[in-house]
């Protein structure tokens, strides 16, 4: 445990009891359920990489085994805690398997008449191939007969490659479905928003934490993503009707198409015969993100709690086993179609609060302040909000529909932080009294408030130690009160970087090599664009066609203006060079580390016209720290 961590306040002790009394803590049947159908557990609770690198350890979460939870953590989360502790191999009902706690995600095996069908391969190829060595050392060898991605993230494909090889479905052996849209969405929200996704997420899932009482206890969707990267197979046939049927190695499967819900590209499976229904990632044991912390667009809740109702009209009647991605089973059909009237319910409240008290002229910190859920909802644990929170998918609701602006001027053009910190400093007057009042207000508890004004402190002068440290403890006592996972780690990391500062950033300007390839060529073009150095580029004007032998590809790229455009198809009548290379050559340059003159000498691209242009343009491209200061000044 860090020594910097300190333990709970008296104020948050009393908080996390009052907790005990306000929700349905007799209700211990979910403690059966995580594990009814275990077959067998995670040998040794590790999954090991290349040359036996730890990748996953649940040991580290070994102090979860106590029944009552300490002052640092919220009684509610660490129910959840203790509940995703459960892993290994799992039968669902006969032919039909997941395998849990060994990531973030599930993989749902279905068997086949040869084979199996593999739903969702988790974040990485070691999670994946070690959760298929377990399915396999108690179910025989059997070929993987299909690959299936749900959506688009990646706890849910990055690792194919340990559930197939590109050489198995090139050659059509091991087909890969997935949603219509796969491709586009997963290049826009994990590509073009990468770097400052990632940042995000550290504080999501809070993996610079250590795991203990006094840090990182779980995600709210699992305990947290494996280290080690993830890869893909890109999809070899996409499911666009409303509802399609497949027959893949005698198993029949029905997919719901489920747009704009949980992921822009998200499918809903039915298996008819074992009166199984997957519901992807658009139902799970807690309230889901209208929008993460580590950003995304906006979700769709209508629709999403649309897509909801629209499986319980075409299935409900015949469901008897609902699974999803995450968590664990619900057997029944009445328990089940209670449970998804319920998160149908709680999606659309949310969505048509928020708009009710927009509506009225609250801003949106009153609405998430005023909007509480009926006792039906709040009193279902699958319902509480361990992963998206009330406050915050309230404020995501407004933003949908009305933007980031709350209406009032005052808020359209305001000071940046820094700047409006050094301001606030000047008018508050003496620092000392300001501390000492802050410190009252620390001991009475009032950390929200706290936090608030600290940070202003920090951003007006980062090297006020008293205000760092004081804004660190409000953090910390904050994340121990908080019920959602998201925003334990969130707060507590915030604490750790204001007392320790922030370490292991590196440049990158790449995508990385592994996943380049299954990439389109539009979004590895419109990566280039977002990162040129506009400055630089500033009154250069050229035209370059990039022919791509190997992909029968033609791409007119445009500098103009200080922003890269691209017209994919056909040529530029203009273009003032013309490389003919492959998109494998082209993938190297991307990826960094080769420069195109390298290219030119190896003989794997050739140019036409002004040679010089494709280095200029390389040279015109930023690279980005991956760690850089969030809750401290740039």
């Amino acid at each position: 445990m860090p020594s910097a961590a300190k333990p709970a306040t008296a104020a948050t002790t009393a908080a996390n009891q009052a907790v005990l009394a306000e929700l349905p803590f007799y209700d211990t049947a979910d403690f059966a359920e995580a594990w009814r159908g275990h077959v067998a557990p995670l040998p040794d609770g590790v999954v090991r990489g290349k040359a036996g690198r730890l990748v996953w350890d649940l040991g580290e979460y070994r102090f979860l085994e106590t029944e009552q939870a300490p002052p640092e953590v919220n009684p509610s989360l660490w129910r959840l805690a203790r509940l995703n502790m459960a892993n290994g191999l799992f039968e669902v009902c006969p032919g039909v398997y997941q395998i849990r706690g060994l990531d973030l995600a599930n993989m749902t095996i279905v068997e086949g008449e040869r084979g199996v069908i593999v739903i969702d391969a988790l974040t990485n190829a070691e999670a994946a191939a070690t959760g298929l060595a377990l399915y396999r050392a108690h179910r025989g060898e059997r070929p993987v007969s299909a690959l299936i991605y749900t959506h688009s993230h990646a706890d849910h494909f990055g690792g194919a490659f340990g559930v197939a090889s590109l050489d198995e479905v090139r050659a059509g052996r091991v087909p890969v479905i997935a949603p219509d849209g796969f491709m586009e969405e997963l290049g826009a929200e994990s590509v073009l928003a990468g770097i400052p996704m990632a940042r995000r997420a550290n504080f999501q899932f809070g993996g610079a934490l250590h795991r203990g009482v006094r840090g990182q206890v779980d995600a709210g969707l699992g305990k947290r993503m494996g280290l080690a990267v993830s890869t893909l197979l890109p999809p070899t046939d996409l499911i666009v009707e409303p509802v399609e049927s497949r027959t893949i190695d005698g198993v029949e499967l029905v997919f719901q198409m489920a747009p704009q819900t949980e992921a822009p590209a998200e499918m809903h499976i039915w298996l008819p015969k074992q009166r199984v229904l997957n519901m992807a990632e658009n139902t799970t044991r807690h309230l889901h993100n209208f929008i993460p912390l580590r950003g995304a667009q906006a979700r769709d809740t209508r629709v999403w709690s649309n897509a909801i109702t629209t499986s319980m009209a075409l299935f409900g009647d015949q469901a008897e086993i609902l699974v999803a991605q995450h968590h664990w089973p619900i057997w029944g059909r009445e328990k089940l179609l209670g449970y998804l009237g319920r998160q149908r319910d709680l999606y659309k409240h949310i969505h048509d609060q928020a708009l009710r008290l927009a509506a009225r002229g609250l801003r949106p910190a009153e609405i998430a302040e005023r909007l509480r859920l009926p006792d039906s909802l709040a009193q279902d644990w699958a319902c509480r909000g361990y992963y998206g929170t009330v406050s915050h998918n309230a404020k995501a609701v407004y933003q949908r529909y009305l933007s980031w602006y709350d209406g009032n001027p005052a808020n359209l053009d305001p000071l940046p932080p820094a700047e409006a910190a050094r301001k606030l400093v000047e008018y508050l007057g003496p620092l000392d009294a300001v501390m000492a009042r802050a410190r009252d207000d620390f001991a009475r508890g009032e950390y929200r408030w706290v936090v608030q004004l600290m940070n202003q402190l920090v951003f007006a002068d980062p090297d006020n130690a008293a205000a760092r440290e004081l804004c660190a403890d409000a953090h910390e006592q904050l994340g121990y009160q908080a019920e959602s996972a998201t925003w334990r780690n969130a707060y507590l990391l915030a604490a750790q970087e204001l007392r320790g500062g922030i370490s292991g950033s590196r440049a990158v300007g790449f995508l990385r090599p592994d996943m380049l390839p299954a990439l389109s060529t539009e979004v590895v073009f419109d990566w280039l664009g977002v990162r040129l150095k506009a400055e630089q580029a500033a009154g250069l004007h050229w035209r370059i066609d990039w022919h791509f032998t190997d992909r029968g590809e033609i791409v007119a790229q445009n500098l103009e203006n200080a922003t890269l455009t691209q017209r994919l198809g056909t040529g530029s009548a203009a273009a003032d060079a013309r490389v003919t290379t492959t998109r494998a050559a082209f993938d190297r340059l991307v990826a960094g580390g080769v420069g195109f003159d390298v290219l030119l000498a190896e003989g794997a691209a050739t140019v036409a016209g002004d040679a010089t242009l494709p280095a200029k343009l390389f040279a015109l491209l930023d690279v980005f720290e991956t760690i850089f200061p969030v809750v401290t000044p740039r």
